[in-house]
């Protein structure tokens, strides 16, 4: 269920997600769309990205625009985060919320694979961070919002490559924070716990495995795309101005 907190400042606001597709990704797009924002999306599947503006524009009266992209190309990336400025204003929400968590074995892990997984799972955070600035500098200020994940705070033993990037996310937030705060540019992270996206869904959860987690959640429902994106409206609008450089979890107290 979407939150019913409205936040008045993001009304009009030019705002990009990354992986805006699905997903959390999805929930977000529709959350700012809900909130009156100009919402462009990156993402690299057509049908989901299409059928999820088709959605939003028929509920809504307003569509987002998909800007089919891949991130592992820096260069492609510039130029939508530029299409984006040009359609809505300069960016001053920026989430980058695009993630590839595929499960892997240390002793399966090649130079190739290591440097792929971080070219979707880091590396576009700080370049698209570096693209949108000078817009957020000249618009007076602006809030990024790095996704992360409790899964390095946990110790997940199944994906290592995809842990490192998503504790390094946590170093680059603060390093942009640092950097960026003097021109009023917030930088957050926020660190989901176990989501129920149709991913995850249809790769690894189990009945009994999911059961297990809740167990040792404080709040025992399985958290769904729609839990994240209040969190995700409060460190992008005004009510949280002077919160940088910090990471939320939301796991339903799992940790």
């Amino acid at each position: 269920m979407m939150p019913s907190a409205r936040f008045a400042d993001l009304e009009d606001a030019s705002v990009l997600i990354t992986g805006g597709g699905s997903g959390i990704g999805a929930a977000l797009t529709e959350g700012f769309s809900r909130q009156g924002a100009k919402v462009a999306f990156i993402d690299i599947a057509d049908g989901p990205s299409t059928a999820l503006a088709d959605r939003i524009e028929n509920e809504l009266g307003r569509r987002p625009l998909y800007l089919k992209t891949d991130l592992r190309d820096v260069e492609a990336l510039r130029v939508s985060v530029a299409k984006a400025a040009a359609a809505h204003g300069d960016v001053t929400v920026l989430i980058n919320n695009a993630a590839l968590d595929d499960r892997h074995a240390v002793e399966d892990v090649t130079v190739e694979f290591w440097d792929n997984n971080h070219a979707v799972n880091l590396r576009p955070h700080f370049f698209t961070a570096q693209a949108v600035a000078p817009g957020m500098k000249r618009a007076g200020g602006g809030s990024i919002i790095n996704f992360t994940s409790t899964s390095y705070l946990i110790n997940h033993p199944d994906m290592p490559a995809y842990t490192a990037a998503k504790a390094g996310i946590l170093g680059l937030t603060k390093g942009l924070a640092g950097k960026l705060g003097a021109d009023r540019i917030r930088v957050n992270a926020l660190a989901p716990g176990w989501v129920i996206t149709e991913r995850q869904k249809e790769l690894w959860v189990t009945e009994q495995g999911l059961a297990a987690h809740v167990a040792k959640q404080c709040i025992k429902e399985a958290m769904q795309p729609d839990d994240i994106v209040g969190t995700v409206l409060f460190l992008a609008s005004d009510a949280s101005r002077m919160l940088t450089a910090q990471m939320l979890i939301v796991d339903g107290g799992f940790l």
